[in-house]
């Protein structure tokens, strides 16, 4: 059965789902047999999109504490956009319904620091020449990740027209490696 969660509702859901993963050792959603036979007959219906750095300590299920079907999860180094991400939100927005789409940037972000520190050679310029229109030369971890953040959420607002729907927003997210702390940037 299809349900279709308004953005507002699915901020407050990954709000709380940050707030229980912060005191949480284990998560607890459904990953069951039962649910992963009942989305292969019936699809799935995430409420929201969050696109994030492919870093392996960034884990948005586990982050906001949800099971199968719930996000769907775009990963790419840096968290850059490209046509590819477009088209993948594009999809998960006008074909599943998906009103929330966020961009998750990330405290000790390797791509922003090779973006800042490095010159790196090979496919990987390919994202740092991205972090680096962002950022210019800033020179601030925290800074550059959120003008990051900031830059990826304005080419999808300028690169896609599904953020003219109602109640559909897109916004930036800054997590903390750290403490697990999910900070959502301004609409």
């Amino acid at each position: 059965m299809k349900y279709k969660m308004t953005a507002e509702d699915a901020i407050k859901r990954l709000k709380k789902g940050n707030h229980a993963y912060l005191e949480a050792k284990y998560n607890n959603s459904d990953i069951s047999a039962e649910l992963r036979k009942k989305t292969a007959k019936e699809g799935q219906y995430p409420y929201a999109v969050i696109i994030t750095c492919s870093d392996s300590r960034v884990i948005p299920e586990d982050i906001f504490m949800t099971g199968i079907g719930e996000l769907f999860v775009i990963r790419v180094a840096g968290n850059v956009i490209d046509n590819h991400q477009l088209g993948s939100i594009e999809y998960a927005a006008s074909h599943l319904g998906c009103q929330l789409i966020v961009v998750l940037g990330h405290t000790h972000c390797g791509a922003i620091d090779a973006a800042i520190n490095h010159n790196p050679e090979g496919y990987i310029k390919f994202v740092t020449d991205e972090i680096c229109l962002a950022i210019g030369k800033e020179t601030d971890p925290m800074r550059a990740c959120r003008m990051n953040v900031e830059r990826s959420v304005s080419m999808i607002r300028s690169g896609l027209e599904i953020q003219t729907e109602e109640e559909r927003y897109i916004l930036g997210a800054i997590y903390d490696i750290e403490t697990g702390r999910v900070d959502f940037l301004e609409r």
